[in-house]
């Protein structure tokens, strides 16, 4: 499953609503290019590539969401992330 195909269902938000998460592309920070996602209830931005200090990140959401990324991809995730 592509990163897009994560968000397209509904995944409880750290507002705690379940919502289908907005994919934007592409967005722009000091250290490069992510793709992001957006909550459309509280508008959070979230990166959903690497660990960025400009957005929230993901390992939020797999709290309240299992098996929302497998292990590898957590690792991944935080390993490949920005300086703080």
């Amino acid at each position: 499953m592509n990163m897009s195909e994560k968000f397209q269902n509904k995944l409880k938000c750290i507002c705690n609503n379940n919502v289908v998460f907005e994919i934007i592309n592409d967005v722009e920070c000091d250290w490069g290019n992510h793709t992001i996602i957006q909550c459309p209830n509280c508008e959070e931005l979230f990166s959903v590539d690497k660990k960025c200090p400009a957005f929230q990140n993901i390992s939020q959401l797999f709290k309240n969401n299992a098996g929302l990324f497998s292990d590898d991809e957590q690792l991944d995730y935080l390993s490949n992330s920005h300086p703080c």
